[in-house]
């Protein structure tokens, strides 16, 4: 019987390795089926570790996003692009002065394949206004306004 070429990772060593493997094979181009099979099947132990390890549902969704864009080689002019916004909000959002919207973190989820409850979560933003205040800050959280005429 052959000895597979890859299994169930059981190491961070083994999770970096496979890692690596990855972004080796995703350089490629015209990938064959194959290697198309390989990409997924290393795609999902990747995932699989990370669920049972939650290596990066840790950070909040900026430093998320960030880590995410680091490992696919995207720049935020990739994501004006990507999700079809300003550069000024992504630079907003990358710099935590503005959260993230529910359309945002539809698309950010579809196009990292990450559950929306990973950028879903309260995070402090830095708002310029309340900078004067000690340890000023605002979560990411959605408050009903009431307008009185």
């Amino acid at each position: 019987m052959d000895t597979l070429k890859y299994k169930v990772i059981k190491t961070e060593e083994q999770y970096n390795e496979y890692c690596d493997v990855l972004n080796e094979l995703l350089s490629l181009e015209n990938l064959s089926q194959e290697l198309q099979d390989e990409v997924e099947l290393v795609t999902y132990l990747i995932e699989k570790w990370d669920e049972e390890h939650s290596t990066f549902y840790d950070a909040d969704p900026v430093q998320l996003l960030s880590t995410l864009m680091m490992e696919r080689g995207l720049k935020a002019e990739d994501l004006v692009e990507i999700l079809g916004v300003s550069k000024g909000l992504i630079s907003d959002i990358l710099h935590y002065k503005k959260g993230l919207s529910k359309e945002i973190i539809r698309s950010l989820s579809k196009v990292f394949k990450v559950s929306q409850e990973a950028f879903n979560r309260p995070y402090k933003l830095k708002v310029p206004e309340n900078s004067h205040l000690r340890n000023a800050s605002v979560m990411n959280t959605v408050k009903a306004l009431e307008l009185h005429h």
